[in-house]
């Protein structure tokens, strides 16, 4: 499913994105869309530190990839919606990302490495896409099959109505210890 701008960046939005900041770092993650948590909305968090002493969150609202280089990198990923699997994707390099700030206000920044890939990554989700995408058919279908007993790849509330959607992800992140 694709994910919707957000109109508005008010105290309601900004509970999100405390509540996915608290749920990513006890996935354990290092990128969480809105998606992943049942909110379809154009909402990433990132924070690429190793540590709580070095943790630095972004805050991406409508985010976008506005410049990518021609040069690709390739990373090991994994993801909280493909539990335990892990394999290379190659992405661009280096990324010029465009985005409202909590205040909402745009703002602009250059990415690489490993920031550039978690970046693009949970941007994809926004559109519908998984890592996994990127795979060839017979690594996909292992990982599905790896995932088989384990959590849905695909969410399963892609099929529940909006007017639906608002009561059962109240509080969903406050609620959820790993996802």
């Amino acid at each position: 499913k694709i994910s919707t701008p957000v109109e508005r960046v008010d105290a309601e939005i900004l509970t999100l994105l405390d509540d996915m900041l608290e749920t990513m770092y006890d996935a354990p993650g290092i990128g969480l869309a809105a998606i992943q948590v049942a909110v379809p909305k154009r909402i990433v968090v990132v924070d690429t530190g190793k540590t709580e002493e070095t943790r630095a969150p972004l805050f991406l609202i409508n985010p976008e990839v506005v410049w990518a280089s021609e040069e690709l990198s390739v990373y090991n990923e994994g993801c909280l919606s493909v539990p335990d699997y892990y394999d290379d994707v190659k992405r661009p390099a280096r990324v010029r990302v465009r985005h409202l700030d909590r205040a909402g206000a745009v703002q602009e920044f250059d990415a690489d490495g490993l920031l550039a890939t978690v970046v693009q990554h949970e941007l994809e989700h926004l559109e519908g896409g998984l890592f996994i995408d990127h795979l060839s058919r017979l690594k996909r279908e292992r990982a599905y099959s790896a995932n088989a007993t384990s959590t849905p790849i695909r969410p399963p509330w892609k099929d529940i109505p909006p007017s639906q959607m608002r009561k059962i992800t109240s509080g969903f992140c406050r609620k959820v210890g790993r996802l």
